[in-house]
């Protein structure tokens, strides 16, 4: 290891919310450095304060070794007012926290996890400016698009408030780390920084949480876990069905209706089952399309588990599904649940394009059928549950083979200390 180093970690998101910046945290702590977490109050994706965090509960702790300070913010609730509330809240109470917090506290680097919205980066580029230190930002959201595209906001005005935080964040970065290759011709927009970009993509979440939270056991499987919310594990995961699993985010850019006009399609096949684990603004509607066409034998929504949970769901699914909206936004993305299915040695069915089918295709891994296409996916959905299982398992294993090679946590963590120095 290098010299011991101090780390400021900037971001609105942290344990217990999963996020790939809880392993960035938790590793420099493994390995001795000092790390200190400013973050907000739990409270994605629910919208509501995770049980025993407040604005008077916990807002002090370390956790695996990282010092964490949670900042008051206003919980994303389940508006728009709640959600640009909860945006700006953290923005201008880490601002603050950091403009005077930068007086007595001198840090080696600063490391800013850049989601949605894009203003939590702003801390860290204030400390930045004010210490003279290197910022490295890891940007997994593209801002101001990501607004227009997912939010449906296109005033020039709103836009382009939000663009000066991008070019302030990009600027005063002495590396901007992307999840995706494609991010870098939208960052070229602001200025010349091919020498500042660095590809680190996402690794997998299956084991990045840890299990003494109380909600897992060592002996805790899937019946059991299954069974906590009245589901029998029998009733959803027979072995004579064709089990096509999407799981994560059910929300607005993921393409959930394409895949329930397929799943419509193929209504009759009993033996073919869709199974949703996972949870969104969406859930409603797909729920209310499930009561209103029929496909409650079919379409199986289980709902939300914790991260480490889902190597043992994935086991039981023949072919996952990752699919987004067609956009050219969307088409920038790798959406990191292909990594966590490539982990977990399945055969991938991509119902997108660019970047995330281009690695679906390089890894040779799965299918791939333009999104919005529903007879497409059908048809295809309906001929692998005729496949050969060699042949689903022969695409698994590409994945896994490609996901060791290029996706591994260890690998990606090991990239990370050479960029930063530590």
């Amino acid at each position: 290891m290098r010299d011991k180093k101090t780390i400021l970690f900037v971001c609105q998101y942290f344990y217990p919310e999963v996020f790939r910046g809880n392993d960035i945290a938790f590793h420099w702590a493994e390995y001795g450095h000092d790390v200190h977490v400013v973050t907000g109050i739990p409270n994605y994706p629910d919208g509501v304060f995770h049980k025993s965090y407040g604005f008077f509960k916990r807002r002090h702790e370390v956790v695996n070794g990282v010092c964490v300070t949670r900042l008051p913010i206003f919980p994303r609730g389940n508006s728009k007012i709640m959600l640009m509330l909860n945006y700006f809240s953290y923005y201008i109470v880490a601002w603050v926290y950091i403009l005077f917090h930068a007086i007595n506290h001198k840090y080696d680097f600063v490391f800013v996890q850049q989601l949605s919205p894009v203003m939590m980066s702003a801390p860290g580029v204030l400390y930045k400016k004010l210490r003279k230190v290197p910022l490295y930002t890891w940007v997994l959201d593209l801002w101001p698009e990501s607004l227009s595209a997912a939010g449906g906001i296109n005033n020039k005005y709103i836009l382009g408030g939000f663009k000066r935080f991008v070019k302030s964040e990009y600027k005063y970065s002495d590396k901007i780390l992307t999840s995706s290759k494609s991010f870098d011709q939208s960052i070229m927009e602001y200025g010349e920084y091919r020498d500042k970009i660095v590809y680190f993509p996402q690794w997998s979440d299956g084991s990045s949480v840890s299990s003494g939270n109380g909600i897992i056991k060592d002996n805790m499987n899937l019946t059991n876990i299954l069974k906590q919310k009245g589901i029998d594990e029998a009733k959803v995961f027979d072995k004579d069905s064709f089990k096509v699993m999407f799981a994560g985010a059910v929300g607005e850019a993921h393409g959930m209706e394409c895949n329930l006009q397929a799943a419509l399609l193929t209504k009759e096949r009993k033996d073919i089952k869709w199974v949703i684990v996972g949870d969104g603004r969406r859930m409603s509607w797909v729920q209310q399309f499930v009561k209103e066409h029929g496909l409650e034998e079919t379409v199986l929504t289980l709902g939300r588990y914790p991260s480490e949970t889902m190597p043992l769901f994935f086991k039981k699914a023949d072919v996952m599904l990752v699919s987004l909206t067609d956009s050219p936004l969307f088409n920038l993305y790798a959406p990191a649940k292909i990594s966590s299915y490539m982990a977990a040695g399945r055969p991938i069915i991509a119902s997108l394009n660019g970047e995330g089918a281009e690695v679906v295709k390089d890894a040779e891994c799965g299918w791939h059928v333009a999104p919005g296409d529903a007879q497409s996916l059908a048809k295809l959905v309906v001929r692998l549950s005729e496949t050969a299982k060699e042949t689903l398992a022969q695409k698994g294993a590409s994945g896994r083979a490609f996901y060791e090679e290029n996706f591994m946590k260890e690998k990606c963590l090991r990239n990370l200390d050479e960029i930063v120095g530590c």
